[in-house]
């Protein structure tokens, strides 16, 4: 599977959308953010790229 910059996506863990902030595919991890973004900011966190469940399209436009 591949996931790039800036792809919306689901985790294995959980069914709610995340957008994709940075890939390091040399250690099998991105940071990613709740979306769509809440009004106080949403906390960017790592993950495994063997937890994304399904790449989905690029972030829509706000």
């Amino acid at each position: 599977m591949r996931v790039h910059q800036g792809d919306c996506i689901s985790l294995l863990s959980d069914k709610d959308v995340y957008q994709v902030i940075a890939i390091d595919d040399h250690h099998d991890r991105c940071w990613v953010r709740r979306w769509p973004l809440q009004r106080q900011g949403s906390p960017v966190f790592e993950v495994s790229l063997s937890s994304v469940e399904s790449p989905g399209q690029p972030m829509p436009a706000a």
